[in-house]
């Protein structure tokens, strides 16, 4: 599968390095409008082709299907420009910075979103897989539990970020799997503030017509000490059976002079072996583009454009409380 990188910040080269790696592929380009960010990844990857103009990358590569993984003001455009050429897409989450930028990509999207993929790792984390494939076995959901802690300092590095879009919209996705795309009835949601007025602190609650509930805690609370990424915990609850995933931090503890989780994610890539939850997304998206699976649940257009609906929910419901 011959495969373009759009976007070459921290995660668009991530994106770059797995593929690298999964004899599935061949990294035939990367587009950035940044040229002193394209000459340090054309340092990191020589030989690749590269292009500052996604047009032109668009007309010139021979790419089959394309990755975008630049800013999220970005994706809109690209994607268009992608589709257009019909070209299969893999955009990271969030497709878009509104529902309705989201929703003007509609008509290019085929009905069954073969040509377009939404990005989001922790639907490929192996822990949240086996967790899918356990709710299969045992039947419905009664309670879902979310739990995303970050440090305190996000709100530094990220000024302005509600934990709603920035960490729950994680679970959301979670959710909106485990409960294969079931719309709720209900939304409800609450904020805390700092004294300076920044939100810390985001609680939300779905409800759906056959009772099942779902209870989502996204914060920038944790202090220092604590992971560096702070925690993460879903649990399930059904008629006679329960389950509890807790993916970051990775069992990996380290102690010198403080304790240290160094594997916050599931995520491994070198440029000859990677593995985890992002080298898994890019071999689905391999399998979606070759036609040998459906796009699977929660990675879909309409799974995405879903997700941002409830966002808007909720968002509506806190400021009403």
């Amino acid at each position: 599968m011959r495969i373009c990188v759009v976007g070459l910040g921290n995660f668009g080269r991530l994106h770059a390095t797995t593929l690298m790696s999964l004899a599935e592929v061949k990294l035939v380009g990367l587009v950035e409008q940044d040229r002193r960010i394209l000459q340090a990844a054309q340092a990191q990857f020589p030989g690749i082709p590269a292009w500052s103009s996604l047009s032109a990358a668009v007309a010139e590569s021979d790419a089959e299907a394309w990755i975008v993984a630049s800013s999220t003001s970005s994706h809109v455009e690209a994607a268009r420009t992608i589709m257009r050429a019909s070209r299969r897409v893999l955009v990271e989450k969030p497709i878009a910075e509104s529902l309705d930028d989201a929703e003007s990509l509609a008509p290019l999207v085929a009905a069954d979103s073969e040509n377009f993929m939404a990005g989001h790792i922790v639907l490929f984390n192996s822990e949240f897989r086996q967790l899918l494939a356990e709710r299969q076995r045992q039947g419905p959901i009664s309670f879902i539990d979310c739990v995303r802690h970050r440090p305190a300092t996000t709100m530094k590095l990220f000024p302005g970020e509600s934990p709603f879009h920035l960490t729950m919209v994680h679970d959301l996705y979670c959710v909106l799997a485990l409960m294969n795309r079931a719309e709720p009835t209900r939304f409800s949601a609450q904020r805390h503030h700092t004294a300076d007025g920044a939100c810390d602190l985001a609680l939300a609650q779905l409800r759906w017509d056959d009772g099942t509930v779902a209870s989502l805690t996204a914060s920038f609370l944790t202090p220092q000490g604590m992971p560096n990424d702070g925690f993460d915990r879903l649990e399930v609850f059904g008629d006679g059976w329960a389950a509890r995933i807790q993916p970051n931090p990775r069992p990996l503890e380290l102690w010198d002079d403080r304790a240290r989780w160094p594997a916050a994610l599931e995520i491994l890539a070198t440029p000859t072996a990677s593995s985890g939850m992002l080298a898994e997304e890019l071999r689905t998206f391999c399998r979606v583009v070759r036609g040998r699976e459906p796009t699977p649940v929660g990675a879909a257009y309409a799974d995405a454009v879903q997700v941002l609906r409830w966002l808007d929910r909720l968002e509506e419901a806190a400021r009403s409380t």
